[in-house]
């Protein structure tokens, strides 16, 4: 039975949440590194003091948040923009997503294919915002909607097709959980 070892099944396992956590921790990082663009120190800065509580929650080294704050002040950090992208869903389901890019054009063609396969619209700015209220840094909806099971198994598969991208940082929905 080869192939079949203890060691190689742990392996498989250790390496496919290892590339869940690089994901996560890499979003987190950037996250913080555009926030302290303005101010450096989380006291003064609510944005950078969230982005750190999520980031001390995922467990990342506090070496790891230094270093991301550090390298707000550098030349690189300055490429780097947030984005606010919005799309509607199936059932017309608002969609609003955030991303962190150091190409803006790169990221938006990316987001437009995957809901273009995913038969999702984009939306022009503006036009799903009004939908979303931001409270202490968290855009929530205003108005959650119902949608049909099948829909919902849709716009699932939407979601997770859009955070396999390096760049995207948060997905809201006005669906209904």
């Amino acid at each position: 039975m080869s192939g079949h070892s203890h060691a190689k099944n742990v392996q498989h396992k250790k390496n496919a949440i290892d590339k869940k956590k690089s994901a996560v921790f890499g979003k987190l990082l950037k996250a913080i590194t555009v926030s302290a663009r303005s101010e450096s120190n989380p006291e003064f800065n609510p944005t950078l003091r969230s982005a750190v509580d999520k980031a001390k929650q995922y467990n990342i080294p506090s070496d790891s948040i230094e270093r991301a704050i550090k390298k707000s002040s550098e030349k690189d950090a300055s490429q780097l923009e947030e984005l606010t992208l919005e799309a509607y869903g199936p059932e017309g389901v608002a969609i609003l997503i955030t991303a962190i890019t150091d190409n803006s054009n790169r990221t938006i063609g990316e987001v437009k294919t995957i809901l273009k396969k995913t038969d999702a619209k984009w939306a022009e700015p503006g036009s799903v915002l009004w939908a979303f209220a931001k409270n202490n840094n968290e855009w929530t909806p205003k108005f959650p909607q119902n949608i049909s099971a099948e829909n919902l198994q849709k716009l699932n598969n939407l979601i997770e097709n859009l955070e396999d991208n390096d760049d995207i940082t948060n997905i809201i929905t006005s669906a209904k959980k």
